[in-house]
């Protein structure tokens, strides 16, 4: 996917902030249905998965997404930042109240490429780290936010996966990386 025009931002954005007050409200959101344009409602432009960050007074709020990106991008934000403000199991589901201070990020992300993980660019690179059904995904913005070198940051990957911190170095694990678009609404003001 080439990189998104700033109207194309803007939109994704309005689309994650409606579908979390709806959401928050327990109504059905129809965020993305209210603003499609061609490039964000067809499943046919959209090559990689995204993720939606909620960070509240500089904290972390919740973390959604999908790997793959299946169906069109206006749906899979609507989806994940749902799932951000719902469903996160690390979080209690954001409350109406909370919504106005919720910063919103979005990741957006490459199609995943097999990489020996010696070749990952800290900052650069986000990772996934899969052995049999278990598969752990950390997006690059986290070993720049904790200041990890590589090794940390596949060991950190492995254990989101539920597998030994050394699991990378077990040829029946696959490890993947990508690279993402990220904006912020403060960033598309």
């Amino acid at each position: 996917m080439s990189p998104l025009c700033s109207e194309d931002r803007r939109e994704l954005l309005a689309i994650a902030r409606r579908a979390i007050v709806d959401a928050s409200r327990g109504k059905p959101s129809a965020a993305s249905a209210s603003h499609s344009r061609a490039g964000l409602d067809s499943p046919e432009e959209n090559t990689g998965g995204a993720f939606v960050t909620l960070h509240r007074r500089g904290e972390l709020r919740g973390c959604v997404g999908q790997i793959e990106g299946a169906g069109a991008l206006a749906e899979i934000i609507e989806r994940c930042a749902v799932a951000a403000a719902l469903e996160d199991p690390r979080f209690s589901p954001v409350t109406p109240s909370e919504v106005a201070e919720l910063e919103i990020e979005i990741s957006l992300l490459s199609p995943l490429e097999p990489v020996v993980p010696a070749q990952i660019e800290v900052g650069r690179h986000g990772l996934v780290v899969q052995q049999g059904s278990r598969r752990g995904l950390l997006l690059p913005q986290v070993p720049v936010d904790r200041g990890w070198q590589w090794p940390r940051f596949v060991e950190e990957t492995c254990a989101k996966a539920g597998l030994p911190r050394d699991a990378w170095k077990d040829p029946a694990t696959r490890t993947f990386a990508f690279t993402t678009e990220v904006f912020t609404e403060a960033g598309c003001a």
